[in-house]
């Protein structure tokens, strides 16, 4: 099966390189966010996503607004990909993008859909105290993470699990997931199942007001509130931050 994956944080890592250990997956190669300046010396750096594709030697797509970059359109849609594989890329696929692989987009996302759709449902669902969370790959299409789900896999949240600990444990089972996904989507093993928009919540994108803690919240909110969003919450006491 050949493939196109479109992921740029940590969080995509392990499915890439499942893919690439994978001998029923050809990577064809990987599109990411372009490369930003981190760390003290402020120099631009690769997404890690970039950084497995280049040890790799894979082709390197990079576009501001892949929407708009006609150039990589044109080179996505001459690869003649079965499917691509989205995990956090970070911006919207147009309907044209969808359209290109045989197979269809399919998402990795880190919830059991319809719950948490939007940019951050592992911080919204500690931050809401959730007990259980999981992975859903899904069939994407032009609504954000509204496409038909393909597999589920639940895991359990540790009291004193934090965001950095449940992304990495999601990270792992999601690999394992995806590559279930492909072989079963491939072998015409699944059905999509469109999900219940009325069971539907938002993790929207997060904003500075919700790392402030609020010290008249329950000690377990504020708890909920740290774990969820770690380690960035800040907080005042008599004035003094």
């Amino acid at each position: 099966m050949k493939v196109i994956f479109f992921g740029t944080p940590q969080f995509a890592v392990p499915t890439l390189e499942r893919l690439l250990a994978n001998p029923e997956f050809e990577v064809l190669g990987v599109v990411t966010q372009p490369d930003k300046r981190r760390g003290r010396g402020n120099q631009m750096m690769p997404s890690p996503v970039k950084s497995v594709a280049l040890a790799h030697q894979l082709p390197v797509w990079q576009p501001q607004r892949i929407k708009k970059d006609e150039e990589t359109l044109a080179q996505l849609k001459q690869t003649n990909a079965d499917v691509f594989v989205v995990v956090a890329y970070g911006q919207i696929l147009s309907q044209q993008i969808l359209d290109m692989p045989k197979l269809g987009c399919i998402n990795v996302h880190g919830s059991i859909l319809p719950k948490y759709r939007g940019a951050a449902p592992i911080q919204w669902c500690l931050y809401h105290g959730e007990t259980e969370t999981g992975i859903a790959t899904m069939l994407m299409d032009a609504g954000m993470d509204t496409g038909a789900v393909l597999l589920k896999a639940n895991t359990p949240i540790g009291l004193l699990d934090n965001a950095q600990d449940l992304a990495q444990k999601l990270s792992e089972i999601g690999a394992d997931l995806l590559v279930e996904t492909l072989l079963k989507l491939e072998r015409q093993e699944i059905e999509p199942i469109p999900q219940d928009e009325s069971q539907a919540t938002y993790a929207p994108l997060i904003k500075k007001p919700d790392y402030c803690l609020d010290w008249s919240k329950s000690a377990i909110a504020l708890h909920n509130q740290v774990r969820g969003f770690f380690p960035d919450c800040v907080a005042t006491f008599r004035g003094n931050p």
